[in-house]
């Protein structure tokens, strides 16, 4: 038998609503994120075109990364310009997207009674960069995993999974990507990480010169962060690789 769609559940009616007002939101203001077709709706539940497809590996690094960079520009110009990432963020209907500081701020205070930090001083360094990160224009988040991704045979890419999707700073979602490669595959190759920025800002940039300015040293702050708020996942959804994750700046801070 022939799959045709995907069923996916939802503890709530609210939670299944809000990731259909996610879908229809990328279809709109992020077209370059494929996404497979929302059939049906019922009170529980959104059903979803079946995709065939493998999830992300190294490999599509660079080219995910100019991907999530023109949907981030576009997204920006056509909505998100806006938005400030310490404020929360309401779509035309109502509907709103969580800040970016404050969500984060309290999960970090959760890692550090979790004892994925190992003192106050940690959780005082990882604030700062917190704080440091909600500067500049807007984008948004969606968890850019390599389980969100599917690639066909025939090179088509599709996003998954619109649970949630919340305000960042461009280049964020960008980690999360990379952070998670590196959990699920091991180390990736630095020059990689280089040149899947380098197409990340170009394509940024074609929607606006601004956008396309994310730095190394910034996008290490992001690093960094994606490796504490992840650790309890380790062991988790293939995360097999833990503390691969070493980033410095130039002056040798952690």
């Amino acid at each position: 038998m022939t799959l045709t769609r995907f069923t996916k559940p939802y503890e709530s009616t609210e939670a299944a609503d809000a990731a259909a007002r996610h879908h229809r939101w990328l279809t709109v203001h992020a077209p370059s994120l494929r996404q497979p077709e929302l059939i049906a709706q019922g009170p529980n539940s959104l059903a979803f075109q079946w995709i065939d497809g493998r999830h992300a590996r190294p490999e599509d690094l660079v080219r995910l990364a100019a991907l999530l960079g023109d949907a981030h520009g576009a997204a920006w110009s056509t909505d998100l310009y806006r938005a400030v990432l310490d404020e929360p963020y309401a779509f035309r209907d109502g509907t709103p997207f969580p800040d970016f500081l404050s969500v984060r701020e309290a999960v970090l205070r959760r890692r550090l009674e979790q004892g994925h930090l190992p003192g106050r001083p940690a959780l005082q360094m990882m604030l700062s960069r917190l704080e440091r990160a909600a500067e500049g224009p807007a984008a948004f988040y969606k968890d850019s995993n390599p389980r969100n991704f599917l690639l066909t045979d025939d090179g088509t890419v599709f996003t998954v999974d619109t649970d949630d999707l919340g305000l960042a700073p461009f280049g964020y979602d960008l980690a999360k990507l990379i952070a998670t490669l590196i959990m699920m595959y091991g180390p990736v190759n630095p020059s990689a990480i280089d040149e899947a920025l380098a197409a990340y800002n170009r394509a940024c940039a074609s929607h606006d010169p601004l956008l396309g300015t994310t730095n190394r040293e910034r996008l290490d702050d992001f690093l960094a962060l994606h490796t504490v708020l992840t650790a309890p996942y380790l062991g988790r959804n293939g995360y097999r690789f833990g503390h691969l994750l070493l980033v410095t700046h130039p002056e040798g801070t952690p």
